[in-house]
């Protein structure tokens, strides 16, 4: 128990870590496309909700979460304005900022936990569980700009409101699509090690 207690605090440490180092070097853990940015930060918390559980999932999701806010409120750009409260003077934008991250730890943890119990094939559950984790943070951001913020979003990016749904749907289709099939694959590779290193599964 001591063990695992101390194999934990290890995995805690190196996840935040992580995600600490892609936030602040350029161009790696947000990557400008346009008005929006691109992230390879919900990989940390793909892998952590695999090999911690949804728990852990969830706290490093909750550091990717406020991460975000950080970043936006310090680094923005036109459309920063949904993830910072500080910008836009409405706290639902914390909430855009920190509630999807935290989701893409708890839904992956959720899903590899199910695998686990019932025995069903270890790798295809990462897959499964991997997707499902990026797609949770796409369409709940998304989704909630769309609800919260959607006349003063479509005016940041010059887009027709009535034309936002469509151009929404095609960010989820297209870098949307791409973040989660980086992140399933990475996840997949980095996984299997730790897994052994953690004995989950075994």
């Amino acid at each position: 128990m001591k063990n695992k207690k101390t194999k934990d605090l290890v995995l805690y440490a190196m996840f935040i870590a992580i995600e600490m180092l892609l936030v602040f070097i350029p161009f790696l853990g947000y990557i400008p496309i346009g008005p929006l940015r691109a992230t390879t930060l919900h990989i940390p918390v793909i892998i952590a909700g695999i090999i911690l559980g949804k728990k852990g999932g969830s706290i490093i999701g909750l550091v990717f979460g406020l991460s975000s806010l950080f970043y936006n409120t310090i680094n923005p750009t036109v459309t920063s304005f949904v993830f910072s409260p500080f910008i836009s003077g409405n706290i639902l934008s914390a909430v855009i900022a920190i509630l999807p991250r935290v989701m893409i730890g708890f839904v992956t943890g959720f899903i590899f936990e199910q695998v686990i119990k019932h025995k069903w094939n270890k790798y295809a559950g990462m897959i499964v569980a991997s997707l499902a984790g990026a797609l949770t943070n796409t369409i709940l951001v998304l989704g909630g700009i769309y609800l919260i913020f959607g006349q003063s979003y479509a005016q940041a990016i010059g887009q027709d409101f009535n034309l936002l749904m469509a151009y929404l749907i095609g960010i989820v289709t297209s870098s949307g699509l791409l973040e989660a099939v980086v992140g399933t694959v990475i996840a997949v590779l980095v996984c299997q090690p730790l897994l052994m290193f953690t004995k989950k599964g075994n």
